[in-house]
């Protein structure tokens, strides 16, 4: 029988509603035993289990449990697999029930708006739809199992920069259209048990006491249900907190903050309705968990570690590659770099997980008796000169291979949580060692371990390059598969790798400023910047290539016409014209046709993973909705498209289209509109409430315009004579003679009639 939590609230005096608001230590929730409301444990994630037992220190200091390291998010958002993680999260969830735990911390869906932001490795993608269909992919599969997620981190935290105190001064268009969608998505579509609040400031406001964003956005625009908490040690002001919609303060050590709220009601500076409102919130979650627990679910950790190494083999990238991979197993090949041995699969903070076995891909590869040779070369975790013995033995041991695979990346101290990165570099002694071992064989396959894109000055020198970034425990094993073709290649990128940290569009914006950080680039983040520009990148948004090839073909939509309220089906024809099986991710965007200013090129709205065999053709079907086509406007308030013409355009990559098509699109809704002086012709023009109306004066107008029977000369042309009309505000059409005041307030008058219908 479900726990009746409106009465259970009833019976509990202020203090002990007030204290159900604060943790109890670093990863429980206070009880109140004598109502018997048991307190609950929580664990970082969220691609495995961080419990401890003991002293808490949320960076991993103290030790946690054995527990199974699953990819991170950058690897498993190269995936574009929702099924896949969707299993990832069912695992964890059952791992959670195994070991008492109400709720895994996770998953963070910070949109990687700059590659230096230490912290990346945690997150999905520079693409908020990407990273929201992947999260509620995620949060459904824990969830199934009772367990509660907590998305984070709520919102516009995307440096390690003064990130407790820095405000993110970003326009509202901004933050809906980038930082908002992934918690959107995931808040509409999986409804996460709670909501993890950031530490930062918002336009000046933090995060805990920021009403308009935890009530108005987060409850009201998008039904949120579950219960907000802070990230550790991110409280501001308590009190406000609770009328903002913040509900649970972590971690413990919150007596006095406690205290608080009970002073706050019992003067009435705080209504203590919104207090039981915020108990009964955090009790649904509670009890949804002790409710429905799972007894004798065992955490088979040797199981788990096989679909962690399953899931990382889905998310690798191949970047590159001339036909040098699948590796022969006949030939004789040199591993190098201390990757190959001590892979790093991790990142360092919060998420650090207690590996209960790791398998590296020298391991693997010697298991399996492949004709393999190790040279160290450089170490795995550090950044230091080059060693002139170990270059020679490498380069001594690369000229008697036949292919040579490095195994390369970015230590833990380069990149971690805490702090950002200084630049996009790999150790400089990597970059020399792979250079000079390019220099004496052809055959050079680099296999990179890092959260996040890094500069390759090398990549026209080498044979070919695997991307596993930080894939996990598994990854070793994952690696030897791939680069001996057991298993094919199927990741795309979920972020750009430009060619240099300065083309990155925040460049000039981040961590400049110790206590504000402004998001000047507005949508212009990742791909839709470098579209926009039309600027070269090392490897594009949803590039990843292959052992196989495909062909995209006849692409058709249910409908090339739709409105407010209908949907459009997009199909399209996957054949796999290879020699061997392979998955492949379709890509669908969309792009305005409209000239609708200050719009990216094109934006992913929809995509799919589709498994094919040689020689076969399998359909994949999207389904798109007016909001694909919109931007949101700031003066209606709302999402908006213009009624006209969009493109559809398909294929495996931001830089690789192959199909397009066009729609139609009609809208009702209607754009507000400033009616004063300084409206133009030109805005009257555009818009069809008012587009009759401004027509038919300016025939009149025109009639004792200085414009009128003007002839075009090499002073005056007609273009000329067209735009100054089109951008002409209507108070200057009465300078021109072309109105007078009375004709002006009767054309106004006509305007707001014609608005207001």
């Amino acid at each position: 029988m479900a726990t009746d939590i409106k009465k259970l609230v009833s019976e509990m005096t202020l203090e002990e509603k007030a204290s159900l608001l604060g943790g109890d230590d670093f990863w429980h929730t206070k009880a109140v035993e004598r109502l018997g409301i048991p307190k609950f444990m929580m664990s970082d994630g969220p691609h495995g289990l961080r419990k401890q037992d003991t002293e808490g220190d949320h960076l991993g200091v103290n030790d946690s449990i054995k527990a199974v390291c699953f990819p991170a998010a950058c690897a498993t958002a190269s995936s574009f697999d929702t099924d896949m993680i969707g299993k990832m999260g069912e695992a964890i969830g059952d791992e959670c029930q195994a070991e008492d735990l109400s709720i895994v911390l996770g998953p963070a869906v910070n949109i990687k708006r700059s590659p230096l932001c230490g912290r990346n490795f945690e997150y999905f993608s520079e693409d908020p739809y990407l990273a929201g269909k992947m999260a509620a992919a995620y949060i459904n599969g824990v969830q199934s199992r009772h367990v509660g997620t907590s998305i984070k981190h709520f919102a516009l935290n995307n440096q390690e920069f003064f990130r407790m105190s820095n405000s993110s001064e970003a326009s509202e268009r901004t933050m809906r259209e980038i930082y908002f969608p992934a918690f959107e998505i995931a808040v509409r579509e999986s409804q996460p048990k709670t909501v993890m609040c950031s530490y930062n400031k918002i336009n000046g406001t933090y995060a805990s006491d920021n009403e308009w964003l935890l009530t108005k956005v987060l409850r009201d625009d998008w039904g949120y249900e579950g219960f907000v908490m802070t990230d550790w040690g991110a409280v501001d002001d308590r009190v406000q907190g609770v009328r903002a919609g913040l509900e649970l303060e972590m971690p413990g050590n919150t007596a006095e903050n406690d205290a608080k709220i009970v002073a706050a009601v019992k003067s009435g500076e705080l209504d203590e309705k919104l207090v039981d409102r915020s108990c009964e919130r955090i009790l649904k979650v509670v009890y949804d968990y002790f409710d429905n627990k799972k007894e004798g679910v065992v955490f088979d950790r040797d199981a788990d570690h096989e679909k962690a190494t399953e899931i990382a083999a889905e998310c690798a990238v191949l970047l590159e590659n001339n036909g040098i991979l699948p590796l022969d197993a006949n030939k004789k090949i040199v591993y190098i770099g201390e990757y190959a041995e001590a892979p790093r699969y991790q990142g360092g903070g919060s998420s650090h997980i207690n590996s209960s076995k790791v398998t590296s891909a020298l391991e693997s590869a010697k298991a399996k008796g492949r004709n393999v040779e190790y040279v160290k070369g450089f170490p795995a975790q550090a950044d230091e000169p080059l060693d002139k013995a170990e270059l020679d033995k490498a380069l001594a041991a690369a000229k008697s291979a036949d292919a040579v695979v490095i195994f390369a990346g970015l230590p833990d101290i380069i990149e971690s949580e805490g702090y950002d990165r200084e630049d996009m570099n790999m150790p400089a002694a990597q970059n020399e060692l792979i250079e000079a071992v390019a220099e004496v064989n052809e055959n050079v396959v680099v296999v990179l371990h890092n959260g996040s894109p890094v500069e390759t000055p090398w990549a026209d020198d080498v044979a070919a390059i695997l991307e596993m970034y930080l894939g996990g425990q598994g990854v070793g094993e994952a690696t030897d598969k791939l680069l001996y073709g057991e298993k094919n290649p199927s990741g795309h990128l979920a972020e750009t790798f430009p060619m240099r940290v300065q083309d990155n569009p925040s460049y000039l914006n981040f961590n400049t400023d110790p206590e504000k950080c402004y998001y000047s680039e507005g949508v212009y983040v990742g791909y839709r910047y470098y579209d926009k520009k039309m600027m070269p990148v090392r490897w594009a948004f949803g590039h990843g290539l292959s052992y196989t090839t495909f062909e995209l073909s006849n692409l058709r939509v249910s409908s090339d016409k739709m409105s407010d309220d209908t949907k459009i089906k997009v199909c399209v024809d996957v054949k796999n014209t290879g020699s061997v099986a392979g998955k492949e991710v379709v890509q669908l965007y969309v792009g305005d046709l409209n000239g609708t200013p200050d719009r990216p090129v094109k934006e992913l709205k929809g995509f799919a993973k589709v498994e094919v065999a040689p020689g076969e053709t399998k359909t994949v079907e999207m389904e798109i909705c007016s909001r694909a086509l919109s931007y949101f406007d700031e003066g209606l308030g709302d999402w908006f498209a213009p009624t006209g013409k969009y493109e559809l355009l398909v294929g495996n990559a931001s830089d690789n289209i192959t199909l397009r098509t066009e729609i139609s699109f009609e809208t009702k809704k209607i754009k507000p509109m400033r009616v004063d002086g300084s409206l133009t012709v030109g805005e009257l023009m555009a818009n069809a409430a008012t587009a009759p109306i401004i027509g038919e004066i300016m025939k009149k107008a025109m009639e004792n315009s200085p414009f009128e029977g003007a002839e075009e000369n090499d002073a005056i042309g007609d273009k000329m004579m067209q735009e100054m009309i089109k951008f002409m505000p209507v108070k200057s059409l009465k300078s021109f003679g072309m109105m007078n005041d009375e004709q002006a307030e009767q054309l106004l008058d006509a305007v707001k009639a014609a608005l207001s219908k």
